[in-house]
């Protein structure tokens, strides 16, 4: 079995359970493995803001954990705040991103300092049981900002961003992405991040390239890294690793790509991978 020094985690569907917290046993298994001296990866879509909670519970800042955030348009140490990679979108990019969002029934957001700034707080999407919920507000909450309403974001939006999450009813999204995203083909990156969310990020941006970026000051080799995702933005990353897991919770085009798939992000699947492939880790 390969030499494990790095263990790469998606967030949602993945890390946390669907409650959005590390159940107990996976925290020790991964506790035990920063104790072996592996680096903890979190990355995801969330901002650094947004992951700094399970940074926490995960005690990354003591064990030179990193933090890959706006699926891949940065990187960084969590003790020192030192950026390994980052690419964003000009703020030109951003206001014509914005306004051309302004034809679609979406809820943009952008994230500055310790706001995220929405058209609407109270956008909503269905909540899978014939309601709806305020999903800015959780994103918002969910991500440690405070919210603020702007009547025009392009406007109001003049600096570069990482990225810019729109979101919306799924049903919608399908029907409408392709012409959301037509005007930046070969400028920028457009993805669904959940059935909910659909996001521009920089052009050639992806988890794995800020990974290669922070594994070459790292001095950790791709034959070094096992990853664990569930959704089509982790998909790069479960090939790029030298031991690719998807949950049993992954989409299907994430399990064909898999080296091993485990349990779902309910029933401590991490947990389980690491003691069936690596138990030495976790001893």
């Amino acid at each position: 079995m390969a030499h494990i020094k790095a263990i790469l985690l998606d967030i949602d569907g993945t890390l946390t359970n669907d409650d959005k917290v590390i159940t107990p046993r996976t925290r020790e298994a991964l506790l035990k493995c920063q104790e072996k001296g592996v680096v903890l990866v979190l990355a995801s879509g969330r901002t650094a803001t947004g992951l700094s909670t399970y940074a926490a519970d995960l005690d990354l800042a003591h064990h030179g954990g990193v933090l890959v955030c706006y699926n891949g348009a940065k990187s960084l140490n969590c003790e020192t705040g030192q950026v390994y990679f980052e690419q964003a979108l000009t703020a030109e990019q951003t206001r014509r991103v914005l306004e051309h969002m302004k034809k679609f029934e979406v809820a943009p957001v952008v994230d500055h300092g310790e706001y995220m700034y929405v058209n609407d707080c109270f956008f909503t999407v269905p909540d899978g049981e014939g309601g709806r919920r305020l999903i800015i507000q959780y994103e918002g909450h969910s991500n440690n900002y405070l919210l603020c309403e702007k009547r025009d974001l392009a406007e109001f939006c003049a600096w570069p961003v990482n990225k810019i999450l729109n979101a919306g009813d799924p049903d919608y999204l399908q029907e409408h992405w392709q012409e959301m995203a037509a005007p930046f083909e070969g400028e920028l990156t457009a993805m669904f991040t959940s059935p909910v969310y659909f996001e521009f990020t920089p052009l050639g941006v992806d988890k794995v390239r800020a990974l290669k970026d922070t594994f070459a000051v790292l001095g950790i080799d791709r034959s070094e890294v096992m990853s664990f995702g569930d959704a089509q933005n982790d998909l790069t990353m479960i090939k790029w690793a030298q031991i690719g897991v998807a949950m049993g919770n992954a989409v299907d085009e994430v399990k064909a790509e898999a080296d091993y798939v485990t349990g779902d992000n309910n029933s401590d699947g991490i947990a389980d991978a690491l003691e069936r492939l690596v138990p030495e880790l976790v001893a």
